[in-house]
């Protein structure tokens, strides 16, 4: 089944409703090259979340750990899923107070930029334009976010896949499995820091347990019949 992603942002975001969020570096440019990069963007997703003013520096010398215990007051979204890509990122959020995913959304690509163009000696926009958004107002829609967005990253060693089919499975399934910048782990039942990005509460409880959701991506890796974003 093939979604299309075609959407203008000429809408208003509704509190209680979901939202597919993505945007890519302006010019397809790599937006995450390092490791610290990767993490930067996670710690963001976290400490960006609430409506108080955001101030990196005063966390810094926090180890991860730490970052990810610092408690927040009044969310703007909550966060059911999401994936980091070189050049890209995918997010499903769903509005919690009005005008929280826009909030959000500034704070988090303002924040990244500024880090990313201080440590890589360079101005001006880091990501192509306002980011772009689907509403997910469709049950099969929400459902089928879940596995185009954990499964982006089989990209990274298997371009084609989508078109030509999974050439080793095995190996995708551990590169998943090892794959820390997206909250795969996090369904799968692994316990790390990064899982409190997360607040499924509010979200459809479609995976009662790790099995599931495990021969859920499965069937999509079968399928493969993803529209691009």
């Amino acid at each position: 089944m093939v979604y299309n992603r075609n959407m203008s942002r000429n809408y208003v975001f509704a509190p209680g409703e979901y939202y597919h969020i993505y945007n890519r570096g302006v010019e397809k440019r790599k937006i995450f090259i390092n490791k610290k990069d990767y993490e930067r963007f996670l710690f963001l997703l976290y400490i960006c979340n609430t409506k108080e003013p955001t101030v990196v520096k005063n966390y810094r010398g926090l180890t991860l750990a730490e970052k990810f215990n610092l408690s927040k007051k009044d969310t703007l979204v909550e966060i059911g899923s999401y994936c980091l890509m070189p050049n890209h990122f995918h997010l499903l959020l769903r509005e919690k107070t009005e005008g929280g995913i826009s909030l959000f959304m500034q704070k988090l690509t303002t924040g990244y930029t500024m880090f990313f163009n201080v440590n890589n000696e360079r101005s001006g926009s880091l990501f192509q334009g306002s980011f772009k958004a689907r509403h997910a107002n469709e049950d099969d829609y929400l459902k089928y976010l879940y596995a185009y967005i954990h499964l982006n990253p089989i990209k990274i060693i298997e371009a084609e896949w989508r078109e030509e089919g999974i050439k080793n499975k095995g190996k995708v399934k551990e590169f998943l499995a090892n794959y820390k910048y997206s909250s795969y782990l996090d369904f799968i039942g692994e316990e790390r820091f990064e899982g409190r990005i997360l607040d499924r509460k509010n979200f459809p409880d479609y995976f009662q347990n790790k099995g599931s959701f495990a021969k859920f991506l499965e069937n999509w890796m079968e399928i493969g019949d993803f529209a691009e974003v």
